[in-house]
């Protein structure tokens, strides 16, 4: 049960990152480097960080020369996001190379790493979600709709749980196959991105 397996992971990235609550804080991964929790606590980490990106950069009050330099490092940060995906699915690719597939097997419209990727991010809507439903100092009526969305996400992880299990068998079944693309993001390309070339001219 492999997103089980990832789960608790991700929960011990958001609780490590936490402890300190900085952006710029040092990543201390617990897993030996190399082995799939490593890439896993990575992944999350990198997620955490972008969704407290995220938070700062919609402050209103924000200085535009930060702000600037922060949709820089989202950028960043989405790229090394992509790359960790594509470094799980190599994973996959690697573990399930042997398999057989049948004559009607069909494809997924995602990878089971890009399942995990999804996986990531609801663990922290979970984290930050329970949060908002156990704030002290917000109004009753405000903890209770957060509780009510709360529910609604823990039905998602365990439906996800679910889902991301089916795939992961069908694939070692033969009945599904993988079928990697490698991400093509334009907007870092220096080749790719117009306002970028035009500038090199």
């Amino acid at each position: 049960m492999f997103a089980e397996f990832a789960f608790p992971i991700f929960e011990q990235s958001i609780k490590d990152y936490h402890i300190i609550d900085d952006v710029y804080q040092e990543v201390k991964n617990p897993y030996e480097k190399g082995t799939i929790e490593y890439l896993l606590y990575a992944k999350n980490w990198v997620d955490t960080v972008q969704w407290h990106y995220e938070d700062i950069i919609r402050d209103p009050q924000i200085d535009p020369v930060s702000a600037l330099d922060l949709k820089r490092k989202i950028d960043a940060s989405n790229q090394v996001r992509t790359d960790m995906v594509e470094y799980i699915d190599s994973y996959f690719l690697q573990k399930y190379a042997a398999v057989q597939v049948k004559p009607d097997a069909k494809i997924n419209t995602e990878s089971p790493a890009w399942a995990i990727d999804r996986l990531s991010i609801l663990a922290l809507k979970i984290y930050h979600m329970n949060e908002e439903a156990t704030r002290a100092e917000a109004s009753a009526e405000h903890r209770a709709k957060c509780q009510e969305k709360l529910n609604v996400l823990l039905e998602q992880k365990q439906d996800m749980f679910t889902s991301i299990s089916q795939l992961i068998e069908d694939i070692e079944a033969g009945d599904k196959y993988m079928k990697v693309y490698k991400q093509m993001k334009m907007y870092n390309d220096e080749e790719l991105n117009p306002v970028l070339y035009q500038n090199k001219k």
